[in-house]
């Protein structure tokens, strides 16, 4: 998985299409990415007692890695990652301008 937490990413495909928002968990096993303000959902929850009423609570689902884009800190586009080994290190470079992220 080319995603990490904290990335910059846009939304190309879904309900949500176009938005941008950070990686705030990634779930490799299901390749699945939670972006904060993107994909979200209301859920009713029933009052447990007499001092917590119910409530309509607004909850963030993980999104597919394929529906969304990273995008370049450099040139500030959409584009894929790729890793290049630059002096013994691995570094996640932009498909656009070719420089490290």
């Amino acid at each position: 998985m080319k995603l990490k937490k904290g990335d910059e990413v846009k939304v190309v495909m879904g309900k949500d299409k176009g938005k941008t928002g950070k990686v705030e968990k990634v779930f490799p096993d299901k390749q699945r990415v939670l972006v904060s303000g993107v994909n979200q959902y209301k859920r009713h929850l029933k009052a447990r007692s007499q001092k917590q009423p119910s409530e309509i609570v607004t909850i963030t689902k993980p999104l597919a890695v394929a529906n969304v884009m990273r995008i370049c800190p450099k040139c500030h586009l959409g584009s894929r990652i790729f890793y290049q080994t630059i002096e013994e290190k691995k570094e996640r470079m932009c498909q656009k301008c070719q420089k490290a992220i």
